[in-house]
């Protein structure tokens, strides 16, 4: 699995969402995602968002992907 295969999924599955996913070695990823779509959500929900938009792929193709997840505001307090 590529990161840059991951961020589209994101992406696709969050509309308006921005996502950055990096991972050496093709199952273990990071990942930055920011969406409006989080406001008001505590970060377990958040993560559940985005695992949904990956689906099985998740602890198959991608064995782990640790994430870390913002609204916009808060990605722009954060200089991000």
């Amino acid at each position: 699995m590529r990161a840059e295969t991951i961020q589209e999924l994101i992406e696709t599955g969050l509309p308006g969402a921005r996502a950055q996913v990096q991972g050496d070695d093709g199952v273990h990823f990071e990942g930055l995602v920011v969406s409006a779509d989080f406001e008001g959500k505590l970060p377990l929900a958040r993560h559940r968002m985005v695992y949904a938009t990956l689906g099985e792929r998740m602890g198959g193709e991608i064995h782990a992907l640790s994430l870390r997840t913002l609204t916009p505001a808060e990605a722009t307090a954060a200089g991000l």
